[in-house]
């Protein structure tokens, strides 16, 4: 049976109550040098977000586990002794991680203060 109606080419974006997101044009291909562009200014506004207590511990958390992991498969240790030497070096990635961190941000920092008055 052929088909009489034609079919709608874009998504009905609304909600129930009317109202319309817009989210800015979709349909157009962006080039190379937008997507570099959008990557390079994401990349810039998460290096510059202070170090936290809380991303050092979660990147820890998983280099701790990928120890025990390592430890437990390819190594052949006991769990037991696996997890005791991935909390010890949990303990040891966690503030070790911080201050990498907080070290390189704040050379950016003053790597930045420094430009400043030049410009």
């Amino acid at each position: 049976m052929a088909q009489t109606k034609k079919k709608r080419r874009r998504k009905h974006r609304g909600t129930q109550t009317g109202r319309v997101d817009t989210r800015g044009r979709r349909g157009r291909p962006r080039s190379k040098d937008e997507a570099r562009a959008q990557a390079r200014r994401r990349s810039e506004t998460r290096r510059d977000l202070a170090p936290t207590w809380g991303s050092a511990f979660r990147r820890g958390l998983l280099g701790a586990g990928i120890f025990l992991l390592l430890m437990f498969f390819a190594f052949g240790r006991s769990f037991g002794e696996s997890l005791a030497l991935s909390v010890v070096m949990l303990a040891m990635y966690v503030p070790l991680g911080y201050y990498v961190d907080r070290f390189f941000y704040n050379r950016r920092r003053a790597r930045e203060r420094a430009q400043k008055p030049a410009r």
